[in-house]
């Protein structure tokens, strides 16, 4: 029997398992290897101009005929022409993130469009919900990337949500495996959404050199940072080592903007610069140690998630 639940049944997919819309990572070649594996391939749309965006979309679409989707971060420039965009080429599905659901929620929903928000705590769980949204990513501190101001753990955040909201829930931050996505679904999600753990795919458009740098990273070589401008977390490297002395020295929000600059992400993520470049990922990358396809990722955590239900059934 094929598995199914509302997170299934909602993106029509076989497994309950997105692949994160990560910036610098999930281009078209990643989201269509995830969904043709059964999980749900996003683009991540945050590092990508309109016209870059629609070509990716195109390149999905011909590469997959399963459910793929994008993801946006609100606070995006150019949102509207990357709305439009997504309703132009019928795109089926949208996580949105860092801003107000309420704002295009049912834009998108009017054309047939699912949404998704991405929050980091059960208050702006409950706003999505009104918004309308048809699920929410629930996103705990471990997570790469920009992140919650709260820094509430995944364990923490996923029950709290599942009580706060009727609506379906994804978790996600600090889960690469099929053990960390059962105790996800025990908590009470629905789903579970993996950024750190696609990146070392074959698929990912992240350059080598960040690859490699996730692969031998150790544990405790992710910290929070820039709390006074976005919270983001980060390979520590020597753009991390001076962001985190300004702090200590009590630098302010217009100086650490300063330091951080134009492109930094890019630069570190796509370029492959370990040194100056920003490296966004998660707490879990102290748990990848080798490269996989993305379809070899997916089965893996089914497989381990199948397998850990069976034992636990029998404590």
């Amino acid at each position: 029997m094929p598995y199914q639940n509302n997170i299934t049944q909602l993106f029509n997919i076989q497994y309950p398992i997105i692949q994160a819309g990560m910036i610098w990572a999930s281009g078209w070649r990643l989201a269509a290897a995830v969904s043709n594996a059964g999980g749900l391939g996003l683009i991540g749309a945050g590092s990508m101009y309109p016209d870059v965006l629609k070509e990716h979309i195109q390149k999905c679409k011909a590469a997959t005929n399963k459910p793929f989707g994008v993801n946006i971060p609100l606070l995006y420039p150019d949102i509207d022409k990357h709305i439009q965009t997504i309703i132009d080429e019928k795109v089926p599905i949208v996580f949105t993130s860092a801003g107000n659901p309420k704002v295009w929620t049912k834009t998108l929903q009017d054309k047939g469009i699912v949404v998704v928000h991405v929050v980091s705590s059960s208050l702006f769980a409950q706003k999505a919900e009104a918004a309308g949204c048809n699920a929410v990513v629930a996103e705990g501190f471990e997570a790469g990337g920009h992140n919650g101001r709260e820094e509430t753990t995944t364990m923490v955040l996923i029950p709290q949500v599942r009580d706060a909201v009727k609506t379906p829930v994804i978790a996600a931050g600090g889960i690469a495996t099929g053990k960390q996505m059962l105790a996800a679904m025990v908590l009470g999600a629905n789903g579970v959404q993996i950024g750190s753990r696609f990146i070392c795919t074959p698929e990912a458009s992240s350059h080598q050199n960040f690859k490699d740098a996730i692969m031998q990273s150790k544990e405790g070589d992710t910290m929070l940072s820039m709390k006074k401008t976005v919270p983001v977390r980060l390979l520590k490297n020597d753009f991390y080592n001076t962001i985190k002395t300004a702090e200590n020295n009590g630098a302010s929000e217009e100086q650490l903007k300063e330091i951080l600059g134009r492109g930094r992400a890019k630069k570190g993520m796509f370029e492959g610069d370990l040194d100056e470049g920003e490296l966004e990922v998660g707490q879990v990358s102290s748990m990848i140690k080798e490269m996989k396809p993305a379809v070899a990722i997916v089965q893996e955590i089914w497989n381990e998630f199948e397998e850990e239900k069976s034992r636990v059934s029998e404590l």
